[in-house]
């Protein structure tokens, strides 16, 4: 079996998964601080009491935070496709009800030897597509009606090989442990974060009632503040994990439909219709996940989980040898145009390795 995408990319990959589950005792601990540091603050009549009743509350709390770790881990490992599918909208189809979309995934499956994915789709006009699961059994290739209506098969074929390489690149996994991890932090950091005047006043009360002096009532409202400081950066630095899988895994499934389609043209007219019409609602975590997640201009374009179509059309036609020919939405698609005749793609001037998929 030829390889496609890059199988340096899928050891990148897993090497990226390993370094993201060794860092996750790391922030359990610093959530589990920055929560010791509020219940310590509630009682502390100096700064320095309060850090040091926060350290002595740490052993107890560690367990709570890993069992709550843990049981969102099963959750997500049991159940991702099904919380997917519920956010989404996604139903599963087969052969019977989708024959053109089954058959088109099945032949790519079929002449690679890949074992084929659950196929679902989103009711919706808008048009996008993305993979999930974490293993085998789960995985599942999801698309949206508007996808199927607009694009004509070549095109859709494209789409499909681009998911497919993201499965077999090890994308799925690695963007759905961002996702459990981003996951619990923001449910810590969320309740903590979003309601700092309520745990000032519980402060202020507890100052009260207890008789502590202004001093000691300075000492709560400096602990719960570097508390929430600590909660900001377990945001930040989850945040930090969603960006860890490069906007590249784009270049790179975008490489790896062309290999399997043999068609850089086919990739290059999908994301020509795709561009502008793949808004679709869903957490930040969900949308990654997307062919396209369209971003803001400016600075919130720094942390943009996927690269500009634009720049993608551009590496398709200069690392491929595609032609970026316009695009008339609102013609019917037109009759799957013949595959380029591309051996291995050493007559192309890209080459893996070489511009963005390197």
């Amino acid at each position: 079996m030829q390889s496609y995408g890059l199988r340096t990319h899928i050891w990148n990959n897993q090497l990226k998964s390993i370094l993201l589950l060794i860092g996750f005792p790391f922030l359990l601990l610093l959530i589990a601080f920055g929560v010791a540091l509020f219940i310590a603050a509630l009682d502390a009549f100096t700064v320095d009491q309060g850090f040091r009743d926060a350290f002595a509350l740490l052993p107890g709390i560690v367990p709570v935070v890993i069992v709550v770790a843990l049981v969102w881990w099963a959750i997500s490992w049991f159940a991702n496709r099904s919380i997917i599918d519920a956010i989404t909208g996604a139903h599963p189809v087969d052969r019977k009800a989708e024959p053109r979309l089954w058959n088109l995934l099945e032949n790519l499956c079929i002449s690679r030897g890949i074992p084929m994915p659950a196929l679902r789709i989103i009711e919706t006009p808008q048009l996008n597509a993305f993979a999930s699961g974490i293993h085998e059994k789960q995985y599942a290739v999801t698309v949206t009606r508007g996808l199927m209506e607009s694009l004509d098969d070549a095109e859709l074929e494209a789409v499909l090989a681009h998911e497919l390489t993201h499965i077999r690149n090890r994308d799925v996994q690695l963007l759905v442990i961002c996702a459990v991890f981003v996951g619990i932090i923001t449910l810590v950091g969320e309740l903590v974060i979003r309601s700092p005047r309520a745990m000032l006043s519980m402060a202020s009360r507890s100052s009260r009632s207890s008789g502590r002096s202004g001093k000691g009532g300075a000492a709560a409202l400096i602990l719960i503040l570097v508390a929430i400081g600590i909660f900001l950066l377990a945001r930040f630095l989850g945040i930090a994990l969603r960006f860890a899988i490069s906007r590249k895994r784009e270049y790179l499934a975008d490489a790896g439909a062309v290999e399997l389609t043999r068609n850089p043209d086919a990739m290059i007219g999908a994301l020509r219709k795709i561009s502008g019409r793949s808004e679709i609602p869903a957490p930040d975590q969900v949308r990654a996940m997307f062919i396209d997640y369209p971003q803001g201009p400016g600075f919130t374009s720094w942390f943009a989980t996927h690269p500009p179509i634009e720049a993608r059309i551009e590496a398709l036609v200069r690392y491929a040898g595609g032609l970026d020919l316009p695009v008339h939405p609102e013609l019917p698609p037109a009759a799957a145009p013949s595959p380029l005749p591309i051996d291995d793609g050493s007559a192309r001037p890209g080459l893996p390795g070489q511009g963005p998929w390197g």
